[in-house]
C-alpha cells in the first residue's frame, strides 16, 4: 500500500482552494517526462511517467516547479536539453500558486483574465473555483496553448483560451474583476489596468531588474492601479518583456569603482527597487564578494572585479556610464535610511510604471542617465 502524500498534505492552500485542488488535480496537466525542480533546494531530476510512474507521481503532488518547455519549444526537452536550454515554460510550484491565489481573492461572480494558460493548471483551478464560464486565459505560445487546450479538455473545464500576446491583455472583451498574471513582468502594461474595472485587482511577478522578482497585488482606481511589494518570487519572463543580448557597442572605458559588488549583494533587495526607479532599463547580473555587472538593452554594459589590490576596477562599454549610475542610485538608496523592499511600491497609470516609497505619494521614479 502507497504511503505517497497528496498535494494538500505538503501544500497548504485556504479551504476554498484546496476545494478547487481537490477538483482539478494537477497531474492532468503535467506532461509524461519534463524536469522537476524541488522548491526545497533540493537538485532537480527527471520524471519519466512510464518508466517511473511512482516518482512521477510523487513529483506531481510535491512542491516542485517542473519544467515543460525550453527555447520556445525549438528544442526537444530532453534530459540532455533541459540544462542548456532556456526554460519558457513550466507548471508552478504549487505553494507558489497558491500564494498568488490568495493575493488574487477571486470570488464567485467575478470574472478573471489570466495572463499565461502555460499547463492550463491554474487556469483550471481558477475555473473549479468560479465557473468556467468567468475565466479567460491568454497565452502567447500556440503549441503551449494547444496542449493547454488539451489538459483542459481531459481534465473537464472549458475556460475561454485565447492564443495571443497578453502583453495587450483582451482589447475586446469586458472590464474583469480580476488580473492573474503567470509571467514576469519588467513593465506593467497600462492595458491591464484599462481592462479591470475599478476596486478590481491585477496580481503579478514583478521582475525589473533580473528574473528574482517581488510578488505585487495592484488595487484598481479610476484609471490608476498601485500596490506594495509583498515578498520574492520568480518567474519566466513576459515574452515581449525579455531582455536581450546585444553586441556592446562603443569603447572600453576604465575606472575605480566607489561602491564595491559585495556592498550591492548585501545590501538587500531594497536597493533593486531603488535602481528599478532610478536606474531605467538596466538588468543586474550575479553579484558575489568580487564581481558584479549590468546591461541594458542597447548595448551598454559595465563590469566590475577585484584587482588583487583591495580596489575594484571598472570596465564600462557603451554611451551610458551604467557603474556610475549604479553608484549614484546606490548613494541615493542610502541617503533615504536603506529602506527595505517592503517600504516599496509600485503604480501604473497612462503614464507608465512608477516606484514609491513608503506612500504612493511618494513617487521616487527618475533616472540618472539616457
Amino acid at each position: 500500500m502507497s504511503t505517497r502524500p497528496d498535494l494538500l498534505s505538503v501544500v497548504a492552500a485556504p479551504p476554498e482552494w484546496a476545494d478547487a485542488i481537490r477538483a482539478a488535480p494537477r497531474k492532468h496537466f503535467i506532461p509524461a517526462t519534463a524536469l522537476a525542480t524541488p522548491v526545497n533546494g533540493d537538485p532537480g531530476h527527471w520524471i519519466d511517467r512510464a518508466a517511473g510512474p511512482d516518482a512521477w507521481q510523487r513529483a506531481v503532488d510535491s512542491d516542485t516547479t517542473i519544467l515543460t518547455q525550453v527555447d520556445d519549444g525549438d528544442t526537444d526537452l530532453t534530459p540532455e536539453s533541459a540544462p542548456t536550454g532556456m526554460p519558457t515554460s513550466s507548471s508552478t510550484a504549487p505553494s507558489v500558486v497558491v500564494d498568488f491565489l490568495r493575493l488574487l481573492d477571486a470570488r464567485p461572480g467575478h470574472r478573471v483574465l489570466e495572463v499565461g494558460t502555460g499547463t492550463g493548471w491554474t487556469a483550471a483551478l481558477l475555473s473549479a473555483r468560479l465557473g468556467a464560464s468567468h475565466v479567460t486565459s491568454v497565452e502567447v505560445d500556440e503549441r503551449v496553448a494547444a496542449q493547454a487546450a488539451a489538459n483542459l479538455r481531459h481534465a473537464g473545464f472549458a475556460p475561454g483560451l485565447v492564443v495571443g500576446d497578453g502583453a495587450h491583455g483582451l482589447p475586446e472583451g469586458p472590464l474583469f474583476d480580476r488580473v492573474h498574471v503567470t509571467c514576469g513582468i519588467r513593465e506593467i502594461p497600462y492595458a491591464w489596468v484599462c481592462q479591470t474595472r475599478p476596486g478590481g485587482v491585477i496580481v503579478l511577478p514583478w521582475a525589473p531588474v533580473r528574473v528574482g522578482g517581488f510578488m505585487v497585488r495592484l488595487d484598481v482606481g479610476d484609471g490608476c492601479a498601485q500596490g506594495r511589494l509583498l515578498g520574492d518570487t520568480a518567474f519566466m519572463m513576459l515574452r515581449e518583456q525579455r531582455f536581450p543580448y546585444p553586441p556592446p557597442r562603443g569603447e572600453r572605458r576604465f575606472s575605480t569603482a566607489r561602491v564595491s559588488p559585495c556592498e550591492v549583494r548585501d545590501a538587500g533587495r531594497g536597493v533593486e527597487v531603488a535602481l528599478a526607479a532610478l536606474v531605467p532599463g538596466v538588468l543586474l547580473n550575479e553579484f558575489d564578494a568580487t564581481t558584479g555587472g549590468l546591461r541594458d538593452a542597447e548595448g551598454n554594459y559595465a563590469a566590475v572585479a577585484e584587482d588583487g589590490d583591495g580596489e575594484y576596477a571598472v570596465t564600462q562599454i557603451g554611451v551610458r556610464d551604467l557603474w556610475t549610475e549604479l553608484e549614484n542610485a546606490f548613494d541615493t538608496w542610502v541617503g533615504w535610511g536603506r529602506p527595505e523592499a517592503r517600504r516599496f511600491g509600485v503604480a501604473v497609470d497612462e503614464q507608465g510604471q512608477h516606484v514609491w516609497l513608503d506612500t504612493p505619494d511618494n513617487r521616487v521614479t527618475g533616472g540618472f542617465g539616457g
